[in-house]
């Protein structure tokens, strides 16, 4: 029996997988809304599907998404992950994500977690949208550009609002699942 979904994950079984599994499923975990933060970014110029294919490594080279030890890693070992054609080989990317997580540190001290930060934008309610075809499809909102200003004046990099869009959509801060998407939520 034939599923609907949304037609921008085709037919790659991984981009399948991640559609299916995990895009527009509401996130609260620290680690994982910093995993996609960071991976949004890595993504930037390049396509969803070459960023999922490195996953892992970013995964591994950067212990599980551990916000702390990120933070407490080394130039050496910044430079060792751009030997790694595993990632986006990019410096300032790879760089950006200690520097990210650091601000994302404060950002846990000051409202308890990464996670009621960037809720607490949107009410801590997802937003429902209904496209009907994926020329429906925004690429931000007055919200992601409100997180991204508030993102940046807090020392974060590669989190422009077009970026913040898309990490809404991936952790579920936004159903964007076409209407007749099984996944879509019909609340």
């Amino acid at each position: 029996m034939s599923v609907s979904r949304c037609s921008w994950c085709g037919t790659d079984p991984l981009y399948v997988s991640y559609h299916d599994n995990e895009w527009g499923k509401v996130v609260h975990d620290d680690r994982i809304l910093f995993e996609f933060l960071t991976l949004e970014w890595a993504q930037a110029g390049l396509s969803w599907i070459t960023v999922l294919r490195k996953r892992e490594n970013y995964r591994s080279h950067f212990h599980n998404w551990d916000i702390e030890k990120i933070t407490n890693m080394s130039d050496e070992e910044l430079e060792k992950i751009l030997l790694d054609p595993g990632v986006v080989r990019n410096r300032l990317k790879i760089y950006s994500v200690r520097k990210n997580a650091v601000s994302v540190l404060q950002i846990q001290k000051e409202f308890g977690s990464l996670d009621n930060y960037l809720w607490s934008f949107i009410d801590h309610q997802v937003i429902i949208n209904h496209p009907k075809i994926m020329s429906d499809f925004i690429a931000e909102s007055d919200i992601s550009q409100k997180i991204s200003k508030d993102l940046k004046k807090r020392g974060l990099s590669f989190v422009g609002s077009t970026i913040i869009y898309a990490f809404m959509q991936a952790v579920g801060m936004v159903d964007d699942h076409i209407d007749t998407c099984f996944q879509k939520s019909h609340i």
